[in-house]
């Protein structure tokens, strides 16, 4: 493995050092295990690295705090998730050494279709989501320097490119992808193996969660994120586009 970059320590650095690292970093981990790449990043990164969850199961909860007990956890509370998600972030907060941080948009529901009607996410559903995810995520993220995101690879065409570390250049921060090669027997292993908290949906029909209005049921044998804005020609909310 080539060396790494490691910052000497986790302070403000100029953008063009941090996309140096996660450029040296992209090419010397490619290869390397989930657990290796967190290692590296809590390395480098320290106390400006946080994790983000969406909370349809603990995995990579767990495995990042193994290595930083009491990593900030960002979940972007929208005000349309299931009752199972609340849940779930709550009993991750009690269960793991983490610092769940509930993150809301700038606008309730009520103030948003007070100002742009009902049901925006039918009518517009990337407005929506950039209200109530993108743009709140990207105000909590401010701070950091670095951020885990648990995609994976397999999930959607979208993702097959990606790196397990990328320059996020519109939040000018690394991106840290750590299960980005898990493939989903993989990621079952993982939770089977470890006892990890799972959002109880995962047992009720969808493999793939977001806000109830735009998730539905996935029949045996669909594509798992085929619940996904069913009918809408959308595949991601635009946080890892």
């Amino acid at each position: 493995m080539p060396p790494l970059t490691v910052l000497d320590s986790p302070t403000d650095r100029p953008v063009l050092d941090l996309r140096d690292v996660a450029e040296s970093a992209a090419e010397a981990l490619k290869d390397a295990s989930a657990l290796e790449i967190v290692r590296w990043a809590v390395a480098t990164f320290g106390d400006r690295i946080c994790l983000t969850s969406s909370m349809s199961d603990a995995a990579l909860v767990h495995l990042v705090s193994t290595v930083k007990p009491g990593i900030d956890v960002l979940f972007v509370d929208t005000g349309y998730h299931f009752a199972e998600t609340i849940g779930t972030r709550d009993a991750v907060e009690a269960v793991y050494p983490v610092n769940v941080i509930n993150v809301t948009p700038s606008r309730t529901v009520e103030e948003q279709e007070a100002a742009l009607g009902p049901r925006l996410y039918g009518r517009n559903p990337d407005l929506c989501c950039h209200l109530r995810k993108v743009e709140p995520l990207g105000r909590a993220l401010e701070g950091y320097m670095a951020w885990f995101s648990g995609i994976r690879r397999e999930e959607t065409a979208s993702r097959r490119e990606r790196r397990v570390i990328e320059w996020d250049g519109r939040r000018g921060m690394v991106k840290v992808n750590p299960i980005l090669n898990w493939t989903q027997q993989e990621m079952d292993d993982y939770i089977s193996d470890n006892g990890i908290l799972v959002n109880p949906l995962h047992h009720d029909g969808y493999p793939s969660i977001g806000c109830a209005p735009c998730t539905r049921r996935v029949a045996p044998g669909e594509d798992p994120r085929s619940g996904r804005w069913a009918g809408l020609g959308k595949s991601e909310c635009g946080i890892h586009l």
